[in-house]
């Protein structure tokens, strides 16, 4: 089975190649995708969402292991979802909820049996301890019900809702990438209303005339906004980072206003 990783452990520590060694040690035929391990420290919602909008391209049955975890060794549980016919495998903290995309999983499990976690555990590495070993006995067949006892609660994120008039929509910035590109929670569909109509984007103190195609549809050094990969209102500056200029950051308010 295929296996992915997402962590914010970053790539100046050890971490991550040491989830890979447990992950090795005990399958040593699985294939591993890095998918991210630069993660904003302690990002829940930005793993959520890199999650959310990379699984789908990944083959029916990939585990899909994400380490965002500021409350690892606390009460928080350590869970396995299965949704889709895909595995999920992180801490009870949200970080694995937008992947269903608002569907119902078929199936959680706390993974509370022992057998499957490296002894002695740590109260500070459960990425090594208990998920990465996980992962590894899934990807031998072993079934999901055999890591612990399934549970039908789960921490779920709230999508930031967007206010909606009948000219505006003010939504927020949720993601920004390591290009600096500004993603907000306003989706294609929030703006079928006011499609064909001339809009203003406006976040803190500027504002960027309508919505382009690409990012070259711009000068260099200009802004723009656009639809991005992830179906999103997305603000960003061809071939510059936005949020370097701009100063914005992730819960700054993005408004979509008409142009009278």
């Amino acid at each position: 089975m295929l296996i992915t990783l997402t962590t914010d452990f970053g790539y100046a520590d050890p971490y991550a190649g040491i989830m890979k060694g447990v992950i090795f040690g005990i399958d040593p035929q699985a294939r591993i995708v890095d998918l991210s391990h630069g993660v904003p420290a302690q990002d829940i919602m930005a793993a959520a969402l890199l999650l959310r909008h990379s699984s789908p391209y990944f083959p029916r049955g990939t585990i899909h292991l994400a380490v965002v975890d500021p409350g690892v060794g606390s009460a928080r549980r350590p869970l396995l979802v299965e949704a889709d016919g895909n595995y999920f495998i992180g801490p009870d903290n949200g970080v694995l909820s937008l992947a269903p995309d608002r569907r119902r999983p078929t199936r959680i499990i706390e993974l509370s049996n022992p057998n499957y976690h490296l002894q002695p555990t740590s109260a500070t590495f459960h990425g090594r301890d208990i998920f990465a070993p996980v992962a590894a006995h899934l990807s031998l067949g072993i079934a999901a019900q055999a890591f612990g006892e399934t549970i039908s609660d789960w921490v779920e994120l709230p999508w930031p809702g967007i206010v909606r008039t009948e000219t505006t929509i003010e939504g927020e910035i949720v993601y920004i990438d390591g290009f600096g590109n500004l993603f907000t929670n306003i989706r294609a569909h929030d703006l079928e209303e006011l499609s064909g109509d001339l809009l203003s984007i406006t976040v803190r103190d500027l504002s960027i005339p309508g919505l382009e195609s690409n990012y070259a549809a711009v000068e260099p050094g200009k802004y723009v906004a656009l639809i991005n990969s992830w179906g999103l209102l997305e603000i960003a500056i061809y071939k510059q980072s936005a949020q370097r200029r701009s100063g914005a950051i992730v819960g700054d308010k993005v408004k979509v206003a008409l142009v009278p």
